[in-house]
């Protein structure tokens, strides 16, 4: 009678750790493998860790943002892989329907997202600092502070006034969190990879250093936006220089005045005191009054071998200019441009 019972007893504790087993393996299983993250919608979200955070702020901003369901489940297995250890900051695309252990090794294994940077259309260092910077995790303050530190500007080979020259417009692919220092070397390895054997090349065949013509081109971007009229304006430019003849160019003074609303150049403009006034002043200025994009950089490089002398927007308002050889030839011109300025009551 005895033996039986304790046969009983024995076989109702096989049992019971038996289903105990199955439970706790079912629910390891479910703590692993079953989705806890983004199953209320299909499309994939970006979550960004910053720099120097710890397991806290990421647990509970990945809760906080309702990105993970469980926030018991995901911490468990945190905690089994380490991850509370090894925290790496970045941007993460989190798919929809990942499991725990699926999101603890993305962000465990430091495999960010790249970020694209696109900056165009910037006429200052404060332009420039807050494009590049808008989809990093650095400030524009921060980066704004490298660009004017003229310490960090000389490791480059560049000067506060030709700075500028070394940042190639175009669109990049960085990570989120790069520092604002690995910006500058990046931007730096660009800049080395634009200018070829071939455009240095060129650049000395007209007697230019890659500054000189990131100037000249910064001049040629802003008297017009047409691609194809460049090389021809170029050329205007490449003639003065050669003639010592004073460029004259009204995107210069209003750099030097520094007020990029005015419209039309007047006579009191080219009064202004400044190495940026190529009125007052022959040869190139100090640097460029723009970052010129690739188009204007070429333009420079392949600028069309003529013998005009001067241009002139033209008066339809299209945009393209009327180049002339000699003084009377671009006077008649201009007065047909001043003419139609002021029937549209441009001031």
């Amino acid at each position: 009678m005895l033996e039986d019972k304790k046969k009983k007893l024995l076989l109702i504790l096989i049992i019971t750790f038996s289903v105990l087993g199955i439970s706790m393996s079912f629910y390891f299983y479910q703590v692993f493998y079953s989705p806890n993250v983004l199953t209320r919608t299909e499309q994939p979200q970006a979550f960004r860790i910053p720099s120097n955070a710890n397991y806290k702020f990421v647990s509970n901003k990945l809760f906080e943002e309702e990105l993970i369901n469980d926030a018991v489940s995901f911490a468990f297995v945190a905690k089994v892989l380490d991850y509370q250890e090894l925290v790496k900051p970045g941007l993460y695309t989190i798919q929809p329907n990942m499991t725990n252990l699926e999101l603890v090794r993305l962000l465990r294994s430091g495999n960010q997202t790249p970020v694209r940077i696109t900056f165009n259309n910037v006429r200052t260092k404060q332009d420039l600092a807050e494009k590049i910077t808008s989809n990093l995790e650095i400030s524009e303050a921060q980066f704004l502070d490298l660009i004017q530190d003229s310490v960090n500007i000389r490791k480059f080979g560049f000067e506060e006034e030709t700075i500028m020259s070394m940042f190639i417009p175009n669109t990049y692919e960085v990570w989120w969190n790069t520092s604002a220092e690995a910006l500058f070397d990046r931007m730096y390895r660009e800049y080395q990879n634009f200018w070829t054997e071939n455009r240095k090349a060129k650049a000395e065949a007209k007697g230019l250093s890659p500054t000189e013509v990131s100037t000249l081109a910064s001049i040629v971007q802003a008297e017009s936006q047409k691609a194809d009229e460049r090389p021809r304006i170029a050329g205007v430019y490449l003639n003065r220089l050669r003639l010592n003849m004073p460029l004259q160019a009204d995107p210069t003074l209003v750099f030097a005045m520094g007020d990029f609303s005015i419209k039309r150049v007047l006579n009191v403009h080219k009064e202004t005191d400044s190495p940026y006034n190529t009125y007052r002043y022959t040869g190139l200025p100090p640097g460029p009054i723009n970052l010129p994009d690739i188009s204007a950089l070429d333009a420079v490089l392949n600028a069309e071998d003529h013998k005009y002398l001067y241009f002139c927007a033209k008066e339809d308002f299209s945009g393209y200019h009327a180049f002339a050889t000699n003084l009377a030839q671009h006077n008649a011109n201009a007065r047909r441009y001043q003419a139609a300025l002021n029937a549209a009551k441009i001031f």
